[in-house]
């Protein structure tokens, strides 16, 4: 996938998945979205409301993205049925009202760093969702889920030596439980067969819930377009381009062709990404508990990973 032009996006849906393919968007997934928790902090430190915000990113990107498509296949490529709109849009809400809106509510007050750490506890989450599906882990798994919860209590409890609010860190574990549940019952849902396509009506139905959300939140009244910081514009356009149009077509990729123990993955690195940005560019404060409760959840995602693959060979 090109991350210059949408009009370079191959068209995905029409041949099947390769390895190089799959490995391609998953780099992009790794490195992309790790930085996409530094831009989102700086949009809601520009006081640009976080829900209308998200919600601007995701339907400009979809705008961005049914043009490219349209111009490339034609309008018919756009084309669904109900019960893929019905996917589509039950995916969307997870996904993106709760799950990315949880994390742009909560890094008003939660440092950047620290988010990606605790949303890197997603592989565990989905982890429970197949047990509550009649599955049974090995040891192994059961074992990585329990120290990786570990080092999500310990991140949580480390969120009063920074900014963090109580209740932020309460929104974002409850927005890594959507992201994980849209995440686990996505391949079963009937979506797109084209994943790009699936990746457009996706932003577009979590980007219209984000509106209703930020109504229901006030957000309008607090929106003054002369106080916003021209960072705010450049990183809501970073958010656009890079963590929308390529790395979550990217993720919607992967969703339909690539094993969710593999997906799971990026959890190693979208932390260190993250943490690093958010030293470097806006000078975040990393305690030993952050560091040390990063560690913790990263080798507990390790070990549940390490022990599905033993598992499928």
């Amino acid at each position: 996938m090109a991350a210059s032009a949408p009009a370079a996006l191959p068209d995905a849906g029409a041949r099947p998945a390769s390895s190089a393919m799959i490995w391609t968007a998953l780099v992009v997934v790794y490195v992309v979205w790790g930085s996409t928790y530094l831009g989102i902090r700086v949009v809601v430190d520009a006081e640009i409301p976080p829900m209308l915000g998200m919600a601007t990113r995701f339907l400009t990107a979809a705008l961005l993205l049914a043009a490219a498509l349209s111009l490339k296949s034609g309008w018919r490529r756009l084309k669904i049925t109900r019960r893929e709109a019905l996917g589509a849009a039950t995916v969307g809400i997870l996904l993106l009202a709760f799950g990315n809106g949880a994390v742009a509510i909560a890094e008003q007050t939660v440092p950047s760093g620290l988010a990606a750490l605790l949303v890197a506890a997603i592989p565990l989450w989905l982890m429970l969702l197949r047990v509550g599906g009649g599955e049974r882990p090995r040891g192994l798994t059961w074992l990585g889920v329990l120290i990786g919860f570990g080092g999500a209590a310990l991140l949580a409890l480390s969120g009063g030596n920074t900014s963090a609010k109580p209740l932020s860190v309460a929104i974002l574990v409850v927005g890594t439980i959507c992201w994980a549940t849209g995440s686990r019952f996505a391949p079963r849902l009937g979506l797109p067969r084209d994943p790009l396509v699936t990746a457009l009506y996706e932003m577009v139905f979590g980007g219209t819930a984000m509106v209703l959300i930020g109504v229901i939140r006030g957000e309008p009244g607090r929106l003054h377009l002369d106080r916003i910081d021209g960072s705010g514009w450049l990183a809501l356009g970073y958010l656009i381009v890079f963590g929308s149009l390529l790395a979550y077509s990217a993720y919607s990729y992967l969703l339909a062709n690539a094993p969710i123990s593999l997906i799971g993955t990026y959890a190693y690195v979208n932390p260190a990404v993250a943490v690093l940005l958010g030293w470097l560019i806006l000078d975040e404060h990393i305690t030993w508990q952050i560091l040390l409760g990063g560690a913790v959840i990263i080798l507990g995602v390790a070990l549940v990973v390490t022990a599905e693959r033993r598992l499928r060979t």
